[in-house]
């Protein structure tokens, strides 16, 4: 493999779909990958506001678009300097397996590949996904939900500049355009297990998931609270909100721990 393992002074950037709709989800994500990572992460939401106030984003939102991430995704070679590898992700995935893995997956000769993803073949039946949201088909669907970037790969340094991202059609970014087939290189679908699509198979290991993929809509809204996997995603959120009371107990405890200090050295005086 030609990826240069993360180090504490270079950490794996992770780019990570943000939707206000979907706070919960996007903490959950984090907290997954954080928690089964055996190498340093460094986990970083996409927020479309920031970016519209940094002049780096200016796309009118078209009806078709579920998320405030539905292009900006593809602004993550920049964000990341266009240098190294690095991974963009969907904000509805829980990650059950060490990103050391994934980036496993790729080939001794992975430097000639521009980004690597699950090539699925999928048609959705539903015409609406998440809280309603308009459900869209097209050639290639879901391989740009979670996509390992050549960050410095020329051609993704030539086309996925801001303007590019910004004013280019939704076929020509989700489908690859800008580049040939032999520059895509792929993942086990197991990194993408997309929810009510693919299948489990007791006896193939290579089936089990390593990231679920809620595409249609989480546990987290209530129209799919009781989805497949759904039990695992209620878990890690109920381990985060006990992570974040705790937090808050401790700052708690700090505090009146201080404030005891102060009325000592009052006292004192």
């Amino acid at each position: 493999m030609t990826v240069s393992p993360p180090s504490p002074e270079e950490p794996f950037r992770v780019f990570v779909g943000y939707d206000p709709r979907e706070d919960e989800a996007y903490e959950v994500c984090r907290r997954s990958l954080l928690r089964h990572a055996s190498v340093p992460v460094d986990v970083r939401p996409i927020r479309q506001p920031e970016l519209r106030a940094a002049g780096l984003y200016w796309r009118e939102r078209g009806p078709t678009e579920s998320t405030e991430f539905s292009f900006t995704r593809f602004l993550t070679p920049y964000l990341a300097g266009y240098r190294g590898w690095a991974l963009f992700v969907d904000c509805d995935f829980l990650y059950l397996a060490d990103i050391a893995g994934l980036l496993a997956c790729l080939p001794a000769s992975a430097d000639r590949l521009a980004v690597a993803c699950v090539k699925h073949e999928y048609a959705p039946a539903e015409p609406t996904k998440m809280d309603g949201a308009i459900q869209t088909v097209y050639p290639r669907k879901n391989w740009s939900s979670m996509v390992l970037y050549n960050c410095g790969h020329p051609k993704n340094v030539a086309a996925l500049t801001p303007d590019a991202v910004s004013t280019q059609t939704g076929a020509f970014l989700h489908r690859f355009a800008w580049l040939d087939d032999d520059e895509i290189g792929e993942i086990p679908f197991a990194w993408n297990f997309l929810v009510g699509h693919n299948k489990v198979d007791p006896a193939d290991p290579s089936t089990q998931p390593k990231a679920i993929h809620y595409t249609s809509g989480g546990p987290w809204f209530e129209r799919y609270r009781n989805c497949d996997f759904a039990e695992l995603w209620i878990k890690e959120a109920e381990e985060l909100k006990a992570d974040k009371e705790k937090e808050k107990q401790q700052q708690q405890q700090l505090i009146n721990a201080n404030g005891g200090e102060e009325e000592k050295k009052k006292e004192g005086n």
